[in-house]
């Protein structure tokens, strides 16, 4: 092809490649020929072709332009004016199609294709006409009010609310744009009134969504620091109206605008500098003393949302790189806010935990070596204060390897200690928290315990300050933990981590108690329930059980008013860990013994960490109410809830619902539905269990209970990753028996299963060696058939997809025979063929259909009689013949005489049914008696 220079061979190449639907390699060749074609009336034909490609590949834009080039040519061109019709249709440009295809149906009149696409988009064109005028006169109206000083202030307010209403509709926030809406929304910001400022924000919101050139406009005119003084305000509804504002701008600038310009592209401006501003403009807000602290949140908030990569395919990380070098010091300032302290930055009680999932994430985003040395270099620097000791804190709650690396350089550690003991109650608190988030590894709780242990002590028996106090109780319990579950590995004395624990209860389940305290008890309790002593006492309390289902669910007033979610992670660990829910391996005897023998350390299980008390535990806290404090977590804010978090509630709801028995409950209490983003967002292994969570569920459960409405559809992706071949034998068995559940409800489902490309791990699994598996996976296949896509599959030559089946019915397992008898009757009686098909995959289909209709079971027996009468049902005359030939008549016979029995009606019935049209087909004749 790279050798033609004849532009009508090029021509001719080009539409070879196009009528095989070759439609890249068609292009390839019109373009060479637009470039050596001199013949105008040719040059027209390339260019309505090339047309006709840009169409296929919907590329509208192209297609429009190729169109009108050979129409400028032959102005009566009816193909390529119709293909500028479709090209403009699908850009939307309704007036300019409509007088295209007037044209066509001008030249020719009686073309009906032409005919009707005039009739709809005149149709179209007037509803549109409509919907605009329509919201003219709305947008005008809400205009009209809010410029009128004398008007009613709750018909302002009204109006206000409307336009927001407007504005997420794109021809109404086109309307408000055009009318000079930006200033009369810049006016409403100004009176203050947060019912006024919050609907102008929200408008704004709604004409910058998924409109690029638009959304550039309205920063101009509004400018980003107007808008970041606005989130900066000390009220959190304007705060998060305000940041929605912002991330709707972020969406419609890096690509959230699916519109096609067209010609108008070059109009749109670049938008990376306009980013790279509301960047800076964030990262000024984080640490400034003029944002409020609902303010800084929302910064945080957008900075962890929109900084690092989503997808770590992507190798530009260039905003996590700016942030370090212009706002890693800002960011671990807030971290080393103390609050008890004067002149301290405006904080709520998640600005700090915020901070610290922003440190880790910008972390995790980094590459290389010299980038992670340089993020630490810059902590390093930091280190040297008060403030700096509490920075660390929030380092060790966000990327632990950079704050761990930190707790280990010289002096750091000691200078915890020494700060335990210092007189001034602050440094003190802070001290205490330091040395609880650094005591993680074994070897720091070594120190701390040969160092520290005396001083918390002496700090949690003469304190007379609470704060202090139960920082101090929580630093004991994490350092009683350090063993972890090896009960030889216990820190303090017998019945010490006991005392401790009921400290921490007492503390939750007191309601005078501040918010903070409460949640440093629930903490101290994520530690220390890693002793199964505490673990049976705490599922006992039925008090604290509550306390924290309370504390999630905002009943207190204090909780309620803080919105404090920070606890989120110490429940989950909490709960973890009276589920003995965490990852444990599996230790060969043979090592253990080996381990002995060499005097090695062989960790040893508390005698109330084995299964029977592990039972009773769940019992308990499903009777407690736990599962409503699971769903009450999992709707948490997406930032705090992490995907470390949701691994750990997968882990327990996978638990909770080991018992077939327990599952009615969790469904009753919400579970079902709570599982459903768990399965779908998060950790490998996070999504894994909650999968295997749903599938428990669903296999036992009727699904439309358990999930109710659209969510029913939800399911179907998480059960089929099941199936994975890497995936273990339970979870492969329970899927396929939940996804059996499902597909035996409708045809949506059936065809939804389809699509997430279950139907080949069904095959493979029909063929596997265990029972169970085999069965189950059948079962699923006899559910499925009835898909016009799973029965072509059967019509398919070169596979033994129907010899199985045939084969499968001659097993011994009656549950195998009757999913596989099943499968083949519906099989048979959609597609003919397969009753032909059947009897050339194998000689022995006679014995084994005789086999079927000779069953004791009326359902097996039901299924076999029904493939017969699909056989004689088929159009094979001779099939027929040789079936009525065998014994099977003498069979049917004996079966139809038989006296009607209601349990075995369906299957006398059937046979019947079969002898009748035998007689039908001229195959035997009824029976007369002699006169």
């Amino acid at each position: 092809m790279g050798e033609m220079a004849d532009p009508i061979q090029l021509k001719d190449e080009g539409n070879k490649h196009f009528q095989a639907g070759e439609v890249d390699k068609a292009i390839e060749c019109y373009t060479k020929a637009t470039k050596l074609c001199k013949d105008k009336k040719v040059l027209a034909v390339i260019y309505r072709n090339r047309s006709a490609c840009f169409l296929k590949k919907e590329s509208y834009t192209n297609a429009a332009s190729d169109a009108s080039k050979a129409i400028d040519v032959d102005a009566a061109d009816v193909k390529a004016l119709f293909r500028r019709c479709q090209a403009l249709e699908k850009l939307d440009k309704l007036d300019m199609a409509f007088k295209d295809v007037q044209r066509c149906s001008t030249i020719e009149p009686k073309n009906k294709t032409f005919l009707e696409t005039l009739r709809r988009l005149g149709a179209e064109i007037q509803a549109k006409l409509k919907t605009t005028f329509s919201t003219d006169s709305r947008v005008q109206n809400m205009f009209d009010i809010l410029l009128d000083e004398e008007m009613d202030k709750d018909k302002k307010e009204k109006a206000a609310n409307n336009l927001v209403v407007l504005a997420r509709e794109d021809a109404g926030a086109e309307r408000i744009f055009q009318n000079n809406g930006v200033p009369l929304l810049l006016d409403m910001l100004e009176t203050g009134k947060v019912e006024m400022v919050l609907a102008a924000i929200r408008t704004f919101a709604g004409m910058c969504t998924g409109h690029k050139a638009r959304t550039m406009a309205i920063i101009h005119l509004v400018g980003i620091d107007k808008l970041c003084s606005i989130m900066a305000v000390d009220n959190e509804d304007i705060a998060l109206a305000t940041s929605d504002l912002f991330q709707c701008i972020n969406d419609s600038l890096t690509g959230g605008d699916q519109r096609i310009y067209g010609k108008e592209e070059a109009l749109v401006l670049d938008a990376s500098k306009d980013l790279k501003s509301i960047l800076m403009a964030l990262l000024e807000m984080v640490a400034s003393k003029k944002v409020s602290g609902h303010g800084r949140d929302q910064a945080l908030n957008l900075l962890c949302r929109n900084v690092p990569r989503k997808d770590k395919k992507d190798h530009d990380h260039s905003k996590s790189l700016f942030t370090i070098d212009h706002g890693l010091k800002k960011i671990l300032k807030v971290c080393g806010q103390i609050p008890d302290l004067p002149d301290q930055l405006p904080m709520t009680e998640n600005t700090q935990l915020i901070a610290s999932v922003l440190l880790d994430k910008l972390w995790d985003d980094l590459r290389c070596d010299p980038e992670r040395d340089h993020y630490r270099e810059v902590c390093d620097e930091y280190i040297k204060n008060i403030h700096a000791i509490n920075a660390l804190s929030g380092l060790l709650q966000g990327p632990f390897e950079v704050g761990n690396q930190l707790v280990g350089r010289q002096g750091i550690m000691e200078m915890m200690v020494a700060l335990c003991g210092s007189e001034r109650e602050v440094d003190q608190m802070v001290a205490v928290e330091a040395l609880i988030h650094s005591s993680t590894k074994m070897s720091r709780a070594s120190f701390i315990i040969t160092n520290g242990v005396s001083l918390l002590k002496d700090i949690y028996k003469k304190t007379k300050n609470e704060k202090i106090k139960i920082r101090a109780l929580v630093g004991l319990c994490k350092l009683g933990s350090a063993g972890g579950d090896d009960y030889s590995m216990r820190q303090f004395a017998e019945g010490s981590t006991e005392k401790l624990a009921k400290q921490c209860r007492k503390w939750l389940c007191n309601s005078a108690m501040d918010t903070k305290t409460r949640k440093w008890a629930i903490e101290g309790l994520a530690y220390l329930t890693q002793d199964a002593d505490v673990k049976d006492d705490f599922v006992e309390d039925e008090p604290a059980m509550k306390a924290i289902i309370v504390a999630l669910k905002g009943e207190y007033g204090t909780w309620r008013r803080s919105k404090d979610k920070t606890i989120l992670y110490a429940v989950a660990c909490t709960l973890v860990n009276c589920t003995n829910s965490y990852e444990k391996k599996d230790i060969m005897p043979e090592l253990v013994q080996l381990a002995k023998f060499s005097k090695q350390h062989v960790p040893e299980q508390h005698p109330k960490d084995k299964k029977d008390f592990i039972q009773k535990r769940v019992k308990r806290m499903l009777k407690g109410g736990v599962i409503s404090a699971l769903t009450v977590m999992v709707k948490a804010d997406n930032l705090l809830l992490t995907d470390q978090t949701k691994e750990m509630l997968a882990r327990v709801f996978l638990a909770l619902a080991d018992d077939a028995k327990d599952r009615g409950m969790i469904c009753a209490h919400g579970g079902g539905k709570a599982l459903i983003p768990l399965a779908l967002e998060g950790s490998a292994i996070g999504k894994i269990r909650a999968s295997h969570a749903l599938a428990k569920i669903a296999a036992v459960s009727n699904p439309e209970i358990a999930f109710p409405g659209e969510r029913i559809y939800e399911v179907v992706r998480p059960l089929v990753s099941l199936l994975h071949p890497e995936r273990d034998g339970v979870q492969n068995y329970e899927a396929l028996l939940s996804l059996t559940n499902l597909a035996g409800l409708n045809d949506k489902l059936r065809v939804k299963i389809l699509k997430e490309k279950a139907l080949p791990e069904i095959e493979q699994y029909m063929f596997e060696d265990h029972d169970h598996i085999r069965q189950a996976a059948t079962e699923c296949m006899c559910n499925l058939v009835t898909c016009k896509e799973v029965q072509d599959r059967y019509l398919e030559d070169g596979n033994d997809r129907l010899k199985l089946l045939v084969l499968m019915c001659a097993e011994d397992d009656e549950k195998l025979q009757r999913a596989a008898a099943g499968a083949l009757a519906m099989l048979t009686a959609a597609q003919k063929k397969l009753c032909t098909k059947m009897t050339l995959v194998t000689l022995q289909w006679m014995e084994i259909l005789q086999r079927l209709i000779l069953h004791d079971q009326p359902q097996i027996q039901h299924r076999g009689l029904v493939i017969v009468y699909n056989i004689l049902n088929s159009d094979d005359n001779e099939l027929a013949k040789k079936l009525i030939e065998s014994e099977i008549l003498e069979i049917l016979t004996v079966i139809g005489k038989a006296m009607d029995n209601p349990k075995r009606q369906l299957v006398i019935d059937v046979a019947r049914t079969c002898l009748v049209k035998a007689m039908d087909l001229g195959l035997i004749k009824p029976f007369t008696t002699p006169s």
